[in-house]
């Protein structure tokens, strides 16, 4: 049963949205209550606004009544950064999921928040142009959510994150006001930078509702290998290889070899993870066939001086995907190594990305969990995931130690706790582990300046 203040709300919520789209059964409620991360607090009740007017008309509603909201894309995150854990109203945003314009002359796109980050991207490769940002959730996670994470993904190391590509937006103040920042110019120095404030605000100080993405020409041809390797020193003495070589490959990714076998078992194929592989290098380059040619020499040349075991090559796109679909399924495959996944997305300077392998290994053998690790190496940012029985205390316990050695140590190493999931409710206990007294407390001013009654996605980021 929905609380008596939300109950008083379902008729105007109604009339602004229509009665398809308020949702308060039980079902509802809890799917829409959790994220990734499998941590919920249900929602009092769910609304699908269809229009900017909708979500301004539902804010403006909720900032009159002092009832919380939590903007929802797809609901990928892995910190639960959409998660109501007060209650209140969810503006689930599926029904605003259209490409509203690809400028080819411009090259830019216009879209609502919940297009699908694959389908724009096949959207706009029709035409001959490329949206980068490449996140291995990209069939399910929306482009409002990867503003609101700044996401990244296997091609950051060359194209740059979410916030590289993003020029303007719309969006909705918690007081209800909508407005537009940036444009479709490049360049604008009007003003305090809004529209880069918002990208990676994890929903907290706005509901956007429209983004405007820069575009680039896409690469005319694409050459991806698979380096395998004794173990995971080996395979980051290649990525030191390749940057030596001055390649910078559109994707540089490591899989170590707990990953693979998982990954092996869930895929049901052995080859994945034939004996003595301790490690593997997903590496893609792109650019003119020639260029593209001439790099994927120098990685070859790279990871055969690191001591690469076996290097396979991608013959065309149906192999470039298969080559792919390892990095894509990792996530899921951890499912066959245990049932609860802590997982963190830690990132550090490429050259010590040894010194972060050998911090896990530290922390394996000091707390006996189980710590598959795989990720972006070309910018140092490794999902470093904590595998654990739900059932058994004493080893969630442990994970939970582990959390706080791993994170002071990653900034120990001139890192950071969190490359591309956000900090969410789940991080923000650490927050204070990389960030000062003074850095809080000026972030909270800020938020407090967008939402001064605090009904925008409370609880998340800032520690209680």
């Amino acid at each position: 049963m929905v609380s008596l203040p939300i109950q008083d709300l379902l008729p105007e919520l109604t009339s602004i949205v229509g009665e398809p789209h308020v949702r308060t059964d039980d079902e509802a409620r809890r799917v829409y209550g959790a994220d990734a991360l499998k941590r919920g607090y249900p929602a009092d009740v769910v609304v699908f606004p269809g229009t900017t007017a909708d979500v301004a008309r539902i804010v403006q509603l909720c900032a009159e009544h002092g009832v919380p909201f939590v903007p929802r894309g797809a609901g990928t995150g892995y910190t639960g950064g959409a998660v109501p854990l007060q209650g209140g109203v969810v503006i689930a945003m599926e029904r605003m999921n259209r490409i509203l314009e690809i400028d080819e002359q411009n090259l830019i796109a216009v879209v609502e928040p919940n297009v699908i980050t694959a389908d724009l991207q096949d959207a706009v490769e029709k035409l001959g142009l490329f949206y980068p940002p490449d996140p291995a959730s990209l069939k399910q996670s929306t482009i409002g959510g990867n503003v609101a994470e700044c996401a990244g993904g296997p091609r950051a190391f060359k194209y740059g994150t979410t916030k590289r590509y993003v020029l303007g937006l719309e969006a909705v103040l918690p007081t209800g006001e909508v407005i537009e920042t940036g444009g479709k110019v490049v360049k604008n120095v009007v003003g305090y930078d809004l529209t880069q404030l918002l990208v990676g605000s994890e929903g907290t100080l706005a509901v956007i509702t429209k983004i405007i993405l820069r575009l680039v020409p896409r690469p005319p041809f694409q050459a991806t290998l698979r380096a395998s390797f004794k173990d995971v020193s080996a395979a980051v003495a290649a990525v030191t290889g390749v940057i030596r070589k001055r390649v910078v490959p559109a994707a540089l990714e490591l899989i170590d070899g707990e990953s693979l076998r998982a990954a092996a078992d869930y895929l049901r194929d052995p080859s994945l993870a034939p004996y003595g592989t301790g490690a593997v290098l997903l590496v893609e380059v792109d650019g003119t066939p020639d260029a593209a040619a001439e790099e994927a020499a120098r990685v070859e040349e790279a990871c055969r001086a690191a001591g690469a075991t076996e290097i396979l090559r991608a013959r065309d796109e149906a192999g470039r995907q298969d080559l792919w679909r390892l990095r894509r399924e990792l996530s899921h495959s951890l499912r066959t190594v245990a049932a609860l996944k802590f997982n963190h997305d830690v990132v550090v300077p490429k050259g010590r990305i040894p010194e972060l392998f050998a911090l896990v290994e530290r922390i394996r053998a000091a707390y006996c969990l189980r710590i598959p690790c795989f990720g972006h190496a070309g910018d140092g940012n490794i999902h470093v995931n904590i595998m654990v029985s739900p059932d058994d205390r004493e080893e969630v316990q442990r994970a939970r130690e582990a959390e706080k050695v791993l994170f002071e140590g990653v900034v120990a190493l001139e890192g950071s706790i969190s490359g591309e999931h956000g900090i969410g409710f789940s991080k923000a206990p650490f927050l204070p582990i990389e960030l000062s007294p003074d850095e809080i407390a000026l972030m909270k001013r800020i938020k407090h300046a967008f939402d001064p009654r605090n009904l925008l996605n409370p609880g998340k980021i800032f520690p209680a």
